[in-house]
């Protein structure tokens, strides 16, 4: 790689040849010129950016992996946007007051992975009805072990034989919960006391009562692998139903216990993990834009971002300067926008 360096630059080589000079002085003219217009173009094409990711709305899904919060995914989502359209970081632009609202409908534990789908623009507005649309997950239980986040994540509180629980029996109870039934979600949840999280008045050792049993749906259940301790589940519910929970349950059913060893939300309204959820490497704002596209074609028209109303007719304008971030809460946090 050296010798071809020098080959290049070398004095003896431009001198025996002599309308090579001549050729070179207008090479790095050239060069000169295109880099000053590069240069030059670079805002421009920052800017455009910029006004491209301001004007997009709609609703699209991102593959979530185990360990962030749906939260902290959504902040990474929305860093990752701005970066590449040049905005300015948020510390920067609190005094600002465009926003670009990002939002997502429907909170994934940490410990779970899959679909979450996230609403951007005026697409944030339309986030509430993913949460009361149907959700797929895919669910391993271990028997015998239960905890107080009913997940593997917490600490172990009961452990329980197991080693007569066969197939059919777990099939035998699985009609029990479906269908609409009563269910008390979790002491580790998004659901609020006094307007804090439970799950964070618990990890303060504050003394939590348990929510009362609410009414929630479940379309469908099927066992689809049972290797004791393990079992698997394919679950369809509807909104505000809580997987934890009815692993839970079907622990107890079995005069044993139980808890959730792995969880994947394979479906949420019309957007599976296999065929909508972008992961992580295309989080650009051209594949965004395109899958919302995709994605908006899947909701029934009065959900369409179209038919919704503009909060400012300004929506649309951008500049690099001008960008802030807004959090909104609502009870259960189940809809966050940011």
């Amino acid at each position: 790689m050296a010798a071809a360096e020098a080959e290049v630059v070398s004095p003896l080589i431009v001198d025996t040849a002599p309308d090579t000079s001549g050729t070179a002085a207008a090479s790095v003219a050239a060069s000169v010129a295109e880099a000053a217009r590069t240069e030059s173009q670079a805002p421009a094409s920052k800017a455009a950016l910029a006004a491209k990711l301001m004007s997009l709305s709609g609703v699209f899904a991102v593959h979530k992996p185990k360990g962030p919060t749906s939260a902290e995914l959504l902040n990474r989502l929305k860093e990752k946007l701005l970066a590449e359209a040049g905005m300015p970081s948020p510390e920067w632009n609190k005094r600002q007051k465009q926003t670009l609202k990002v939002g997502h409908g429907g909170t994934l534990d940490s410990a779970a992975q899959g679909v979450l789908v996230v609403g951007i623009g005026r697409g944030t507005k339309m986030l509430t009805s993913m949460l009361s649309g149907s959700k797929r997950y895919i669910a391993i239980g271990e028997l015998g072990k239960a905890t107080d986040t009913l997940d593997s994540t917490g600490k172990v509180t009961e452990e329980k034989p197991y080693d007569k629980i066969t197939r059919e029996d777990i099939e035998g109870i699985l009609q029990k919960f479906t269908g609409n039934i009563m269910q008390v979600p979790p002491l580790y949840s998004a659901l609020k006391k006094d307007g804090q999280r439970l799950s964070t008045l618990m990890k303060k050792g504050k003394v939590v009562e348990a929510k009362p049993a609410r009414p929630v749906t479940v379309h469908s259940i099927s066992l689809l692998k049972f290797q004791p301790p393990f079992f698997t589940l394919d679950v369809e519910c509807g909104g505000g139903f809580y997987i934890r929970s009815l692993v839970s349950d079907i622990g107890k059913e079995l005069s044993s216990c139980a808890s959730v060893l792995e969880l994947t939300r394979t479906k949420q309204g019309p957007f599976t993990l296999a065929q909508h959820a972008l992961p992580e490497d295309r989080w650009t704002i051209d594949d965004i834009e395109q899958s919302l596209e995709r994605c908006t074609s899947l909701l029934p028209e009065e959900l369409t971002f179209k038919k919704l109303k503009s909060d400012n007719s300004s929506d649309q304008v951008i500049s690099c300067g001008y960008i802030t971030l807004r959090e909104t809460k609502r009870e259960d946090d189940a809809v966050k926008t940011l």
